[in-house]
Formats: structure tokens, sequence, C-alpha cells
């Protein structure tokens, strides 16, 4: 008897599991809740649970460090652990905050909150406005992107009667004074775009309903979302407008203080970041401005009032090479600090500009390998005095928290993260594997110094929209898979944004099958350096990466012995349908459009499935209330890949968003079972 395949790659529309796309249908949810039964009984039990309370008491300990940003003269920070698993809204001073263990004032105990209302929220998003006591909540139902925004008084420490308040919708707010708020929401008829996102920007002041709010610009439906913030760091408030256009394209439209709004000329793929009277920008592409020539990832610099009155005299502040890029860039009280990753080695660069021209010099005192973070202490820039906070970890250390003063002083240790695994006899090494068409790409192996041609290797990679992927410290991997003899492999493929545009663009759109084929070659040079044999690689990647892991079950089975799928995007005839798929036709490409389909179904794995192949069993995971990446991606291929006889399980807690569950407790459990299913599947009983 033949195996019904649908859908098929001569009948992709041919989808006899559509049902599984309806999140709350009573069919679709009947057959999650099978599945999670038939997982849990087969990878739970008292193993699973005694490492997911270790897990949960690594993430709960109260010496991990407390991220802040400061806002006035408080430091914030949100905060969890398992008496507070939705989290406390907290606030403290910086010498307070150099104590061991500080004083912490309580602001909002969400726990309390979700408790009191019989809602699933958590706290995402905080917006203030320096010299006001006023702050806009953006609380999430269970994780979701969706929020629902409300007005909170800082100094009652309580939500603000008749205030300002949204119901649940994609998008968020910034002040524009205490009684007007700039509002980027999809909520409301008519204001959201085929992405989900917010299709205009609107003034909304304080005791309006929020449909009479004024548009002071729209974008079309086919954009990806229009978004403002407020800039109080030049001679008047003015307010700059973000249109979308895709992931990788936007309109700059600049609104002044009399609500005279201007388009800027200027490409529209760019990163650009604007302080007082300056602007920089990065090149997505060659530019050709007064006959002159500008390379793909050069950083452009060039006084914003003479941007506007005509000047297209930039100054180049970087220069990129085939391994040396530009990972983001930001001010701090009139100065640039440049991000760089060269050779993937971390650098940080300062350029401040004036009338002479802009100087340059290197931000000092931080290391020259492993991971580096820079970002500026205070929440808004027109309160900065130019501090920076610095994170610094690897494989093998946890993370220091160092603040920068001023962005000139030497760092200073402000927290140390515990150390949760025991590192004894570990190393970390870099490595290349040559993929297909002969690139190098480059991984990161953390393991026993000494191979036995046989270890248990955790493999993960992202190579999608130009995000680099860095060897930070991983306490659950840490813990559950290194300590216990496992190696782990971090590989940086095509698609990602390590060595700049040329390395993401050669793993998009067509490109994204070669992203696929470094995954592969490098399984396979583990395999060639004598680390490991093929039966023993258990591989996990998640959203973007879930196309990945899937397109290792369907391309190149042989080169694993489990898979883990999580979050994940996997069919791609029609997730430009699906929650904000629309969103990420930029990176992917447009199924409707036949040219682009002709490559799209190359890596569609949810169509490529086929009878009767070797292909490893497979954990497929993700969440209910995850908005941006529809659970049904997850669903369906469990469906297809069991109706076909191919192990598959899959897990779906109701909540967590795009992530892997709420609090602590419940992300610990999402990747535990994750560890037990992989470990099983490749033979490793822990201390092998």
């Amino acid at each position: 008897m033949s195996v019904d395949d649908r859908p098929t790659l001569t009948a992709p529309d041919d989808d006899p599991w559509l049902w599984l796309e309806e999140i709350e249908g009573i069919q679709a949810l009947d057959f999650v809740e099978r599945q999670n039964s038939l997982t849990l009984a087969a990878f739970g039990g008292k193993t699973f649970e005694h490492d997911r309370d270790i897990l949960a008491a690594i993430y709960d300990r109260p010496d991990n460090i407390p991220y802040v940003s400061r806002r006035g003269n408080d430091l914030h920070n949100l905060w969890k652990d398992a008496s507070h698993p939705r989290g406390l809204w907290r606030r403290t001073t910086m010498a307070e905050f150099r104590k061991a263990s500080p004083d912490w004032e309580t602001m909002l105990d969400i726990d309390q909150l979700a408790a009191s209302e019989g809602e699933d929220w958590l706290l995402s998003q905080i917006a203030t406005m320096p010299g006001s006591s006023r702050a806009m909540l953006s609380l999430s139902r269970g994780g979701s992107d969706a929020v629902t925004l409300r007005e909170f008084d800082l100094a009652t420490k309580s939500f603000v009667a008749d205030g300002f308040t949204l119901p649940e919708a994609k998008g968020g707010v910034d002040w524009l004074d205490a009684d007007t708020l700039l509002l980027s929401s999809a909520h409301g008829e008519g204001m959201t775009t085929s992405s989900g996102y917010a299709r205009t920007v609107r003034l909304w002041r304080r005791g309006q309903p929020v449909d009479e709010a004024q548009v002071i610009i729209e974008t079309t439906p086919d954009h990806m979302m229009i978004y403002g913030s407020v800039d109080d760091t030049g001679t008047a408030p003015r307010t700059w407008i973000i249109d979308q256009i895709d992931f990788f394209n936007h309109a700059i439209w600049l609104r002044d203080a009399a609500g005279v709004t201007t388009r800027l000329d200027l490409p529209t793929g760019i990163w650009m970041q604007a302080h007082g009277d300056w602007f920089a920008m990065k090149l997505r592409k060659d530019w050709t401005v007064e006959g002159r020539t500008y390379a793909t990832d050069t950083v452009l610099g060039i006084s914003l009032s003479a941007f506007l009155a005509g000047s297209r005299d930039f100054a180049i502040l970087f220069e990129p090479a085939p391994r040396r890029a530009l990972q983001g860039l930001f001010w701090v009280a009139g100065k640039l600090v440049l991000s760089i990753l060269d050779e993937l080695k971390p650098r940080f660069e300062i350029r401040t500009p004036s009338i002479t021209g802009w100087s340059r010099e290197m931000l000092p005192g931080l290391p020259g390998i492993g991971v580096v973070d820079v970002w500026p202490l205070d929440r808004h820039p027109s309160e900065s005095n130019g501090d920076l906070l610095a994170n610094v970890q690897d494989p093998l250390t946890p993370p220091s928290l160092l603040l920068i003063e001023r962005g000139v002083a030497s760092p200073t240790v402000l927290k140390q993260a515990p150390k949760t695994f025991t590192p004894d006899g570990l190393v970390v090494t870099q490595h290349e594997a040559i993929s297909i068409d002969g690139e190098r790409i480059p991984y990161v192996q953390t393991g026993p110094a000494a191979e036995t041609g046989d270890a248990p290797v955790y493999m993960s990679a992202y190579g999608g929209f130009g995000l680099s992927v860095k060897p930070y410290y991983n306490a659950s991997l840490g813990k559950l898979w290194l300590e216990r003899g496992g190696t782990t492999v971090q590989a940086n493929l095509r698609g990602g944004g390590e060595f700049g545009t040329r390395w993401h663009d050669a793993g998009r759109l067509a490109g994204k099958k070669l992203s696929h084929d470094d995954f592969a070659a490098v399984a396979a040079d583990l395999v060639r350096r004598g680390v490991t044999q093929p039966k023993r690689i258990a591989a996990q990647g998640g959203s973007n990466g879930g196309i990945l892991i899937t397109n290792m079950l369907v391309r190149y089975p042989e080169r694993f012995g489990a898979l883990f799928c999580t979050i994940p995007l996997i069919d791609m005839r029609r997730y430009t349908k699906l929650l904000a798929g629309a969103s990420w036709i930029a990176e992917y490409g447009d199924p409707d459009k036949p040219d682009e389909w002709e490559w799209l179904q190359t890596y569609s794995a949810y169509h490529n499935v086929k009878a009767a192949q070797p292909y490893p069993p497979i954990l497929i995971a993700t969440t209910r209330r995850d908005d941006r990446v529809h659970p049904g991606h997850a669903r369906k291929m469990a469906a297809k890949l069991q109706a076909m006889g191919y192990e598959a399980w899959l897990y779906e807690p109701a909540a967590g968003g795009h992530g892997y569950g709420k609090d602590n407790k419940e992300r610990a459990g999402f990747e535990v079972l994750g560890y037990r299913f992989l470990k099983e599947r490749i033979g490793w009983r822990d201390g092998d």
C-alpha cells in the first residue's frame, strides 16, 4: 500500500493537515494534547524532572547577574526566580548596585498582578520619558509578541486611573510629551499590515479615544510595518519614523517640533543612527552619490543639518574587509561606538565628530577574544554621561558585567555570574569546514581535550537574517552536556552576519540551501577529524534554524543521530500566510511567485519528505502562544512524518511565545526534554 506523502512538490497545495493551523481548534488541540502526553511519557519521568530542577535552580540563582538600564538616577531591572517566576520590576541606585547584595525597591510584582487579574501576564517592555514619573508598560499574555498597553506611575508604583490603555495588539509607544503618545500599533480597523504589524504612526492625546488619534503617517499594507521614536538629543525635540518596507529595507522620515515631516534622501538598505546634529549609517549595497561610490558595509558619517541643506560630503568611519564586518553601531554622549568582528574577534572603535572631522580611538581594556557585548547604560540618550556596560564571557567562562565610565575609563567589574558547571578538562577550539562550494565555514568546539572518535556531540547554528552566532557561556549545555562528558559545536553558517552583507546574502533567498550545506559540512568535518561518528551527532536549531534542522532530516539524514527542532519555520509554501510570515519574504522569497517558489521548494522540508528513507528520529517543539512563527509549522511536520511511519515527536506547551517558556521552570523543562530525547536517541548515557 502506498504512503500518503501529501503535500508534494508536484502538488504543493494539496495539504491534508491544514486543520492543524487552527491554533485553538478543538481537533487540533486534541491532537496536540495526545502528542504532548506521548512525548512526556517517553522522555519525561524522574530523570527529566531531576535535570529540569537542576537547570531551573541555576536559572533561579540569587547570584545571577541582574542586568540593568539607568532611567534618571535609578537602575531598573526585571528579575525572575523561583519565588517570582513571572518577574519583579525593581530599581536601585548605582551605589547599591555595586554591593554584593543590593537593596532593591519593587516597582511591580508581575506574579501578583497576574493572580489578581486572572491573566497570564508577563512584562515585556517599559517606555519612560526623561523627567517624568509616568511609564507605559507592555504586558504580554504568555510571552506573545502582541501586548496590552497600560500607563503606570513610578512615584506611586501603581497603574494610573483613567490613564492611557490599549487592548492587545502588536506594536508599542513612545512619549512625545506628558500628555501625548507616539503610537505605532496594529490596534484598530485598517491599522495592520499583511505581516500583522502597525500600518500607521498616530499622535494619541490624553483623554482621547484611540480611534480618534491623529494619523501622522501611514504605509501600505504590503510593507512590513511603520514605527516612530522620539529623539530629544537635538536642539529641539524631533521624531524619527521608520517605514519598514521589508526586513532589510526602510524609508526614514524626520518630523520636527513643528510637525513638518521630511523623507531623508538615503538608500533604503542601511543601518542609521542619529544623535544631536550628527548621524552615521552602514550601507547594505554599494552607493554612488555626487560621483563617488561607497562600498557595501562601509559606515559613513555627516552633520544632519548639512545633509538636510544638501551636502553629501560624508566621512568614512569604517571600511570592511572579507572577514571583518560591522556588527552594530550606537551613540552615547556624542560619541559613536562601532562594534566589529575581525576574524570573529571582538573589536570596538569610538568615532567622535566635530567641525574639524571625526576622531578615532579604541574602546580600552576589553579582551580581544571570546564574546564581548557593549551597550549604553542609560535608557535615554539625552540623559547619558557616556557610561557603558560590557558583558564578557566565553563557553567556559561565565559572564562578567563591566562598567566603562564615560566611555573612556578602564572597565571595572560590577557583577560576576556564578560558575554553573565544572569546566575541568574542557577546552575551546576553533576550526573550519569546507562547504560544498569550497567556502570555509568556521565553528567553535567545546569539550574534552582528548578525542575518542565517539564523542556525543550537540551541534547548533542559525544562519539567517544577518544575525551573528557567538560562543556564549551556556549554563544548560554546560551543566547537562559538557560536564557529563559531551562535546558542543556552534557553527557560523552563511546567512548570518559574521562576515558582513556578502556572508548574509550568500545564505539568503536561493542561497539558503547553501547555508544548510554549510551545517552538513561541519558535521562531516567532525567525523573527518576523528571527533565522533554520525550516529553520535545530535543537532538543534530554532525559528529560522527550524528550516535548517528539517533540511538535515530530509537532505543529510546520514550525518546525524537525532534532531531537535524548536519554535520552527518549516512549510515554505504557506509561511507567508501564517502570522508574521510575510515579513520574512526578503530573507526567503515569495512562494506565490513561480520563479521564487523554484528555489523555496528546494528547502521546504515539509514538501520534500519521502517514504522509506533513513531519517534520524526528530523531536519538534513549539509553543501555542508563539504569535510570530505559527505553531502549525511544527504540528503539520510532526503529523506528516508520523503518518509516513517515521519516528517524530511533538511537544507544545501552552505558553512561551517565540521562546521556550514564560518562566525559568518552563524554559528548563523545554530544554531538558530536548536533551533527554537527543541523548537517548544517540545512545548516550551520561558519563559514558
